[in-house]
């Protein structure tokens, strides 16, 4: 379920992070490998002091190990930071990680034995662990980032951006990992440090980092549940308004939206696109109620509110959109509508594209920006397979050269005319059809 929050979109439940198979498996390995504390010891590594307060701890869990830590929480904090400060092998390290963790294992508030270390030093605790971020080891970066979200999640204080910055540089990196669990735990790292709502802008000026988002529900066939994790980033996100301004004109995310809520078998995938669609309708509806008119998003909500849902919900953010569509309908302009069509890149032939009124309305439109969107209209040519958009596309070429023939050498030069011709003998009858029409406006002829 979709969590509440207030109106930033801070969540009113503490952040957890869900368990992650892969990363469990992993710690259980490590978990069983003996350290030999002892000849640290000898060799002057760790003192008397700290060997007996590792050896109080290591190996239990549960209430056992409640009842030694909690005694001397803020001891264990400084031991265990410093440990990782001062060891170097791996091993050990892998060790020290999974001590830290079955610590914060289902007790956040355990979380300030670590952050009071700030107080004496501020680069503690997290300097060492983002230290571990870097480290080759399979194990040791992914057991650092789990840790380094239930240190920021649970701070009462302003996030550390400069922590921030550096994880979220991490997990763009693990995000296009070829294994799923650790993608699945990148995931779920976001999904709970960006419940601060300070850091969402700085995840968003992470580079490529909301590319490497987008890509995993684009290229790589997620799972519902995956769908669902990634989206709910993004729900979380658009609570920012800068970032819900922009997040559509630069990712043409609405589209990709609406065509995953239509296909999604599990409701909650549907209630998360709703949620993320409504966040971006009331944040910023200059920037995207023309995008949602242009892939008719009325008429499917109108379908959804028709549904039964188990979470209520879900119905008011359907309610609020199908509101918001309607009373801003007649405002969107035809040619706003166009323009969202166009730069979503799925063409239909909607009224704009059979208008003789609204070439003559609109024409010099396609002028501004150096003619952005004939240049759109030209990648749509050369690069989409399918025919309604090559017949649409290339139908809107020839409306708009009938109204600016001294465009025709622009056309020319970015290649428009050539394409045409190659379209003339398309195996569609639509897109050959059209093609014909218009390369008679470009040669100078008449349809």
């Amino acid at each position: 379920m979709v969590t509440q929050s207030n109106a930033d979109g801070d969540h009113l439940v503490p952040a957890a992070l869900v368990s992650n198979s892969f990363l469990d498996e992993l710690t259980a390995g490590h978990r069983a490998r003996p350290i030999p504390w002892e000849g640290y010891q000898r060799a002057s590594l760790i003192t008397q002091v700290e060997l007996n307060y590792i050896k109080a701890i290591e190996k239990k869990s549960g209430e056992d190990l409640s009842r030694v830590v909690d005694k001397e929480g803020n001891v264990y904090g400084e031991l265990l930071i410093n440990l990782l400060q001062k060891l170097v092998r791996v091993d050990t390290i892998q060790s020290i990680l999974v001590l830290i963790d079955d610590l914060l294992l289902d007790h956040d508030e355990r979380a300030d034995y670590f952050l009071q270390l700030n107080q004496a030093d501020a680069s503690l605790p997290f300097a060492p662990l983002l230290k571990c971020l870097r480290s080759e080891d399979e194990f040791v970066p992914l057991k650092a980032g789990k840790i380094l979200t239930t240190l920021l999640c649970a701070s009462s204080s302003k996030p550390n951006i400069q922590v921030a910055e550096e994880l979220f540089r991490w997990t763009t990196v693990q995000l296009q990992s070829k294994n799923p669990g650790v993608v699945d735990l990148a995931v779920q790292i976001l999904e709970s440090v960006l419940q601060k709502q300070h850091v969402r802008i700085v995840y968003w000026n992470t580079p490529q980092a909301v590319d490497a988002l987008i890509k995993i529900l684009r290229v790589e066939t997620p799972t519902p549940q995956m769908q669902y994790q990634v989206i709910y980033v993004f729900w979380i996100l658009t609570y920012n308004e800068e970032i819900a301004q922009e997040l559509n004109r630069k990712y043409d995310l609405i589209p990709q939206l609406v065509d995953i809520a239509k296909s999604a078998i599990k409701e909650k995938v549907v209630r998360v696109v709703i949620a993320t669609l409504r966040n971006l309708a009331e944040k910023a509806p200059d920037a995207n109620l023309a995008a949602m008119a242009a892939v008719k998003l009325l008429p499917f909500c109108e379908n959804l509110s028709g549904r039964k849902w188990s979470d209520g919900d879900i119905l008011d953010d359907i309610n609020y959109l199908k509101e918001e569509l309607e009373t801003n309908f007649q405002t969107l302009t035809t040619f706003e509508v166009y323009q969202a069509e166009l730069q979503s890149g799925r063409l239909t032939w909607s009224p704009p594209h059979l208008s003789e009124q609204f070439w003559i309305k609109n024409w010099k439109e396609f002028k501004n920006d150096n003619y952005a969107l004939l240049r759109v209209l030209a990648r749509l040519l050369s690069v989409s397979n399918e025919p309604i958009v090559l017949s649409v596309a290339a139908s809107d070429i020839g409306h708009y050269v009938k109204r600016d023939p001294g465009s025709k050498k622009f056309l020319q030069d970015i290649g428009v005319k050539q394409r045409i011709m190659e379209l003339m003998s398309h195996p569609d009858q639509e897109v050959r059809y059209n093609s014909v029409n218009t390369s008679w406006s470009l040669i100078g002829g008449s349809a």
